[in-house]
């Protein structure tokens, strides 16, 4: 179990505020990594960052936009001269659309692809600059998703997004794995989060539960044990890897 061990490392997770970042930055911080969350909203990472520390673990907040290539700049330059060079990035920060394709604006597409895709590749380019200039080993995990493998109905900008950072992780990890940066990635399922909270239990919601072979949706925590085979060296043997956490629904049948 010492492969997995994170105790002290930098840990950085971008969207952080709410959802599956919340639930990373929580469980990287119990397992004793030193944790930096970061978002756009400020006021809910203070009050994860007060959470975390009233629950013994460490933790430190930066405002950080990743559709906005100076805000990542400035947020990696403060962590590094501030805390120090995160190992492990978990790079969440995403945002969702339902819509038919035939509707979408130039503005609706470019949005997704900015924070879903462009931002993505900000922060892990960031990340390796930092890592390559410090000369140590490090590990980034992209949060993707099954519609990056898979399509649905009404979500052409995000599943597209998703499937670039799909190939972006095994482009990356192609390029960095002379540095010792492992690049992976995790592509969830259905994940019950405050986003979507409630929708699963609508006539629409559970129609798509039964999608699932395992008949029901995840919950965050489900996530954790690829996270942290990712973030670990217990994953030390593994770059450009794609790990699904969906309960078998991309093996769905046609």
């Amino acid at each position: 179990m010492k492969t997995f061990d994170i105790a002290g490392r930098v840990a950085l997770v971008t969207g952080a505020s709410s959802g599956l970042g919340e639930s990373f930055a929580r469980a990287l911080a119990k397992a004793g990594a030193v944790v930096v969350v970061a978002a756009r909203r400020e006021d809910r990472l203070a009050k994860l960052v007060a959470d975390i520390a009233a629950a013994g673990g460490t933790a430190h907040a930066v405002a950080l936009d990743v559709s906005d290539a100076k805000s990542v700049e400035a947020a990696f330059a403060k962590i590094v001269a501030t805390i120090g060079v995160p190992q492990i990035v978990v790079n969440n920060a995403g945002i969702g659309s339902a819509k038919p394709a035939i509707d979408l604006t130039e503005e609706d597409w470019r949005s997704m692809m900015a924070t879903n895709l462009d931002g993505a590749w900000r922060v892990a380019q960031a990340a390796a600059k930092a890592l390559v200039a410090a000369k140590k080993p490090g590990s980034i995990v992209n949060i993707a998703s099954i519609l990056g493998l898979r399509v649905a109905n009404n979500l052409a900008s995000y599943a597209t997004a998703k499937a670039g950072l799909v190939q972006l992780t095994k482009a990356l990890a192609l390029e960095w794995a002379r540095y010792g940066i492992r690049v992976n990635a995790i592509a969830p399922g259905y994940v019950e989060t405050e986003m979507n909270q409630g929708m699963f239990d609508t006539e629409a919601g559970q129609a798509l539960v039964k999608r699932v072979p395992m008949r029901r949706i995840g919950t965050a925590e489900e996530l954790h044990g690829a996270l942290f085979l990712l973030a670990s060296d217990a994953g030390s043997y593994m770059t450009g890897s794609v790990i699904t956490v969906d309960g078998g629904h991309s093996t769905n049948s046609l």
